[in-house]
Order: structure tokens, then sequence, then C-alpha cells
């Protein structure tokens, strides 16, 4: 199943409400999988991002869609990446051999 990184930051709304970041969290875990994706992990960070989700969607638009909503609450603004797992990138390498 294709994974996105998704690195977040609090907008000006989510950090007035940083108390109810992890109530937030459970929400969005419970959006993805309304939409039919599933937020493997959610880690809090110190540095140029606030929080850093692992997202696993069937599609890109499942993915999204999750990331969507998410953006659309208005607590956070993200900057998403395409994650390969070893097997997918295996799977690439092959394609370009020559």
């Amino acid at each position: 199943m294709p994974t996105y990184i998704a690195l977040l930051n609090w907008t000006d709304q989510g950090i007035r409400a940083y108390k109810d970041t992890a109530k937030r969290a459970e929400a969005f875990a419970a959006a993805t999988q309304k939409v039919g994706a599933k937020l493997v992990n959610l880690q809090w960070t110190v540095g140029p991002y606030d929080l850093v989700a692992v997202v696993e969607a069937p599609d890109e638009e499942t993915g999204a869609a999750a990331l969507l909503q998410l953006g659309g609450a208005g607590n956070v603004r993200t900057t998403t990446l395409r994650a390969f797992s070893r097997d997918e990138m295996d799977g690439i390498i092959a394609k370009t051999a020559g």
C-alpha cells in the first residue's frame, strides 16, 4: 500500500489550541479510516516541523483526501512526501536495468 510522510506545522489556530493536540490526533486517525486510509504513526517533533505523520492509503486520491481533511480543519499545514518501501524501491530499480 502506498505510504505518505506528512510534515506538519501548526497554524496560528493550531498552536493556540496546543492542549488539544492529542485529541486532534485521535480525530485525524478516525478521519483517515473513514476515507479508507490509515494513520500508521504520528510523532510530535522539535525543529522545523511540529509533527510528522505516516499515512498509508490504497491510492493517491485516498491519501490526498485524508490529508486535505486534516489541513481543512485549520490546525496544521502539510508538506507531503510519497515514500517507497525497500521492495518498492527494488521494483523501481529493476525497471531501470538495461
